[in-house]
């Protein structure tokens, strides 16, 4: 029995909504002519890695670090027009970027 199945047993009287579409991995992302800058730094004694220089709007920058997050399996956040991302990721960072059409610039060694 299917976990659907089962719900439909339990409230037969609901009607189940259309499913949402996905928006993290289909949504094309705008693509810009400036490469990203690519940089490291410590902060607080721990390593972090800044990505700056996207001309597009914060949403799709949103989805982009998100995306970034996910494949990494690492923390970070969104904050000033720029993406941190805990570690020092730069190399997989910028394949990553690289794949999706990206220009990426190394800053900082």
């Amino acid at each position: 029995m299917d976990f659907k199945d089962q719900l439909k047993n339990l409230f037969p009287d609901h009607i189940p909504l259309p499913e949402e579409e996905q928006i993290s991995e289909n949504k094309e992302l705008w693509i810009q002519d400036e490469p990203m800058i690519c940089k490291f730094e410590k902060r607080k004694g721990k390593p972090t890695t800044i990505i700056e220089g996207y001309n597009g709007s914060d949403e799709d920058f949103k989805i982009l670090a998100k995306e970034l997050k996910t494949k990494l399996s690492v923390g970070g956040s969104f904050k000033d027009d720029s993406i941190i991302i805990q570690g020092d990721y730069r190399d997989k960072i910028m394949t990553i970027l690289k794949d999706k059409g990206f220009k990426v610039k190394r800053v900082g060694g």
